[in-house]
């Protein structure tokens, strides 16, 4: 049975990834053809599975549902694939000029332009030529780009985000410090939103954005990062943040992390907390001179 055909039939919104679908409910469950995969979890199945955990159905209920009742419902099949081979990984061409990311990076968001120029200058932030998505790139140990994220800087509607195909999600979007504090986010404007907010000496310290809510780009960094013995779980404060959080404490914790902390923002997340801090209230109108 075909997932995404049986999903949009249950009224879920499903994005596209890549080759894959991902749940709009759920940004860490990829759809493809009769599988899911949940990258937080780090499991995945088929059909039944996915209705079992995700609608909390007994085996039969399962079946029943995705049957489409005791009369049963025609589902288109998901086709038999032949495994696709892995595609290479290549940086976005970048765009002539920065005018529309810094735009966007420093007006919209309200990000700090002297920390935006640091990440641009390590190469680490661009504006691409194509659509002048903003691209955050990650290296590994040899400055190599391994990983990409792109955001839209399209301002009306919602804006596109995804990562770039044949990404390693191990050495995402991250900066590499010398102290013994890593700082851990969902996504890269939540990191450099906090480090606007937080900037004194904020290059001695390390900061990784996971791109979601699973820990691969953690746990990579972590090993690169030897001296490191406090985390700072700097997640979104809403279900699926709260959730990772606890779930990613636990997982260092059993590796031995003593000083695991959760940080949340006040708002959804911290460009959240930004914007609030930084733009100006509304304009108040006194009752009489709405009245005149």
């Amino acid at each position: 049975m075909d997932l995404e055909d049986f999903l949009t039939r249950q009224g879920e919104k499903l994005l596209r990834s890549g080759r894959d679908k991902r749940l709009d409910s759920d940004h860490s469950v990829t759809i493809r053809g009769n599988r899911w995969y949940d990258h937080a979890a780090e499991k995945g199945g088929g059909a039944i599975d996915f209705v079992q955990m995700y609608y909390h159905m007994t085996f039969p209920e399962a079946v029943m549902l995705l049957l489409g009742g005791e009369q049963g419902e025609i589902y288109r099949r998901a086709l038999d694939k032949e495994p696709e081979p892995p595609k290479p990984f290549i940086l976005p061409k970048a765009h002539t000029d920065m005018r529309r990311a810094y735009a966007y990076l420093t007006k919209t968001r309200c990000l700090d332009k002297d920390i935006v120029s640091a990440f641009v200058r390590a190469k680490m932030l661009y504006e691409d030529a194509k659509y002048h998505n903003v691209v955050f790139v990650g290296y590994d140990t040899d400055g190599v780009a391994r990983h990409a994220h792109k955001r839209g800087t399209y301002t009306r509607g919602e804006s596109y985000k995804g990562n770039v195909e044949g990404g390693d999600p191990r050495y995402s979007f991250h900066w590499s410090g010398q102290s013994d504090t890593i700082y851990v986010f969902e996504a890269p404007i939540d990191m450099l939103s906090f480090i606007t907010m937080c900037p004194e000496n904020w290059q001695e310290h390390s900061y990784v954005s996971l791109c979601g809510v699973a820990e691969y780009a953690l746990m990579q960094l972590l090993s690169d990062t030897p001296q490191v013995k406090e985390v700072m779980l700097c997640l979104d404060n809403d279900e699926a943040g709260i959730q990772a959080e606890k779930r990613i404490k636990q997982h260092l914790e059993e590796r031995g992390y003593e000083k695991v902390f959760p940080l949340l923002p006040y708002q959804k997340d911290w460009n959240e907390d930004l914007k609030v801090m930084t733009k100006p209230p509304p304009v108040a109108i006194e009752k009489n001179q709405m009245m005149m």
